[in-house]
């Protein structure tokens, strides 16, 4: 299924709007818009905390410690998602800090001729990947243990689901 998470949750002036994604019972994935001028008070999980941007100010990510406090507030509206890792087992890549705001797309690079990936973060029970597939290349038809997202940061690709081409473009 192709959609934007700003399509899915549409940001509205002056209001703040969630969305469970449904893709799993112990990562708990979350789907937010915030209308222009509105904000989410300061709160903190026990768990470490992603918070990924899709539209607005721009993409972003930001990885927040257990027990940190940290609240949003817009003026001119963002739609993003946010991740509660659970478990103990959580891996960070060394390149990710947590308590700094990083562009998505300057994590990883092209490198010619190849698909590039990095893992993000990781829990026995979720992954978090940001790929970089070079012009003329692909992953050839697989399957994997779980739910996966893919986002488009920029450019386009097409992903076979199902037997069905899907093409996607940045943001979708």
């Amino acid at each position: 299924m192709k959609f934007s998470i700003e399509e899915l949750r549409p940001t509205r002036n002056g209001m703040t709007i969630s969305r469970d994604s449904k893709l799993g019972n112990s990562t708990k994935v979350t789907y937010f818009s915030m209308g222009k001028d509105t904000s989410i008070s300061q709160e903190s999980y026990d768990r470490m905390t992603m918070y990924i941007g899709a539209s607005g100010w721009g993409e972003f990510i930001l990885i927040v410690p257990a027990g940190t406090l940290c609240g949003m507030q817009t003026s001119n509206g963002i739609v993003y998602t946010e991740i509660i890792c659970t478990g103990k087992d959580i891996n960070m890549n060394a390149n990710v800090k947590t308590n700094e705001v990083f562009a998505l797309k300057n994590l990883i690079s092209y490198e010619e001729g190849s698909i590039a990936n990095m893992d993000v973060v990781s829990t026995p029970d979720m992954k978090y990947v940001l790929m970089a597939f070079d012009e003329g290349t692909g992953l050839t038809p697989h399957r994997a243990p779980g739910n996966a997202i893919v986002f488009a940061l920029e450019g386009k690709a097409v992903i076979g689901y199902e037997g069905k081409d899907y093409t996607i473009s940045e943001g979708e």
